[in-house]
């Protein structure tokens, strides 16, 4: 059986929060941690099969805490697992008090990509967690997968009821 290793997917980022990444609240934009998880979760991704992938989905997003300026957050992303062509990261988003070293949790997600190569395939069986926050996340893997299916077919069926038309377009 083919496996790979949590740790051997790992991609890690650092970055200090400045003032022109804020909002008018004071804390960053929500856009911006999203487009840094999308980049450093797509890294974990490839590192499954060297290939190129596209975001697929993203859930269980959540805002944890909010970074404020001086504020640095330290992006961690890993695969917790894949289908034939998908694979799965789970990415959190720990902030750091700069002034005052306390430490928080600030974002997690998990974010689903697929391999741009239509006839190509997850070579692994089986993904490998080593420490107690991988068990956890990977553990859990297939109820996830079940609950992508369910929010796919009600997408579908909504889509079908989505008017595309601009809406100063003369079409009745």
């Amino acid at each position: 059986m083919a496996t790979i290793n949590c740790n051997d997917t790992l991609a890690v980022a650092c970055h200090r929060i400045f003032a022109a990444d804020l909002n008018e609240h004071g804390t960053l934009f929500g856009g911006r941690i999203l487009d840094l998880v999308d980049r450093e979760a797509s890294i974990a991704a490839m590192r499954v099969e060297r290939q190129t992938v596209v975001t697929a989905t993203f859930d269980h997003v959540d805002f944890v805490a909010p970074f404020k300026i001086d504020d640095s957050m330290c992006l961690e992303a890993y695969v917790t697992g894949f289908g034939s062509r998908s694979i799965e990261v789970f990415a959190k988003v720990t902030g750091e008090h700069l002034k005052t070293g306390d430490r928080f949790l600030g974002f997690t997600c998990f974010a689903t990509f697929v391999i741009d190569e239509p006839d190509a395939q997850v070579k692994f069986e089986q993904v490998i967690p080593t420490t107690p926050e991988q068990q956890q996340t990977c553990a859990h893997y297939a109820d996830r997968v079940a609950l992508r299916r369910q929010t796919r077919q009600a997408s579908l069926a909504l889509s079908q009821h989505i008017d595309t038309a601009f809406p100063w377009s003369n079409k009745n």
